[in-house]
């Protein structure tokens, strides 16, 4: 007479988990940005010609209340009436505030998986 072995209980599968910082960041690297919704940016950074750099914390400007549509319209417009006298223009991509849009679609298109 032969043994039967006990069935093995069959795994769930995992989740693709992206909520760490590390993962987010090389994720935001890999893609090619023409434009960035202001929502999106941390801060960015306005070389000029002179040597001086210009900080503007958007996180901050947002978190005290500043539509984010005029935001852009007024920093828009400042970075096109100066360009005359700028050198280039960094951004920095807020991985917290794409991680919150992202992950719910990532974890609803990924639940079956």
């Amino acid at each position: 007479m032969s043994e039967q072995k006990p069935k093995k209980p069959r795994q769930k599968s995992k989740r693709l988990n992206l909520d760490s910082k590390a993962k987010w960041e090389a994720i935001l690297k890999s893609i090619d940005k023409k434009e960035i919704p202001i929502a999106m940016l941390e801060s960015m950074s306005v070389n000029l010609n002179d040597g001086t750099e210009v900080n503007i914390n958007i996180r901050e400007l947002l978190e005290e209340g500043n539509d984010p549509d005029e935001l852009e319209r007024m920093i828009k417009g400042k970075l096109t009436a100066l360009d005359h006298i700028i050198d280039d223009v960094d951004f920095y991509i807020s991985v917290k505030a794409v991680a919150k849009i992202v992950q719910p679609a990532t974890d609803s298109i990924l639940k079956n998986l």
